[in-house]
């Protein structure tokens, strides 16, 4: 099972830039973009509760679960 972030697709859908969410979460380029790209390997839940509020979603709404193919 492989969990990846949403994030991309709620900027996009919301019409918003990564620039957008880098100025919101008072964070950096390098790690709003590891977010989009889904190249993050641990995530805090501070992260999470601060991305929830700015995308005004819920957590749920964050994560996209994928089944592995055997």
């Amino acid at each position: 099972m492989l969990i990846n972030l949403n994030i991309q697709e709620i900027l996009d859908k919301n019409n918003k830039t990564r620039y957008w969410l880098v100025k919101e979460l008072e964070s950096n380029y390098e790690t709003v973009n590891r977010l989009c790209n889904n190249e993050s390997t641990a995530i805090y839940l501070e992260t999470i509760e601060k991305l929830c509020k700015v995308l005004d979603c819920a957590p749920n709404d964050l994560f996209v679960i994928e089944r592995e193919r055997e």
